[in-house]
């Protein structure tokens, strides 16, 4: 995989901000798989999920870059270019 983002520049060191999706645990929700947003560390459900909160976490915050949150997964979803990343460099995380 090659890496055709400039968003490169937006990744932070972050602290998930919840164990799972924080929009849906807030509404008694729940999710499928979980995404990490790699500018703020808010943790959202994917797409396959019934509330798509990392998408959304997108659309509103414009944080381009997820990681994801599921354990043996180590690869970056670029939102903005729509594009799978590799990424090296960055921890291996999972929800616990």
């Amino acid at each position: 995989m090659s890496n055709p983002c400039e968003h490169l520049d937006q990744i932070h060191d972050v602290q998930p901000s919840a164990d799972g999706c924080e929009d849906c645990l807030a509404v008694g929700g729940r999710w499928v798989h979980l995404r990490l947003c790699l500018t703020c560390g808010h943790v959202g459900c994917c797409d396959s999920s019934p509330a798509k909160h990392a998408t959304a976490h997108y659309h509103t915050g414009g944080h381009p870059l997820v990681q994801s949150f599921e354990p043996g997964e180590e690869w970056v979803w670029c939102y903005a270019d729509d594009a799978l990343l590799k990424v090296d460099g960055l921890p291996s995380r999972s929800h616990p």
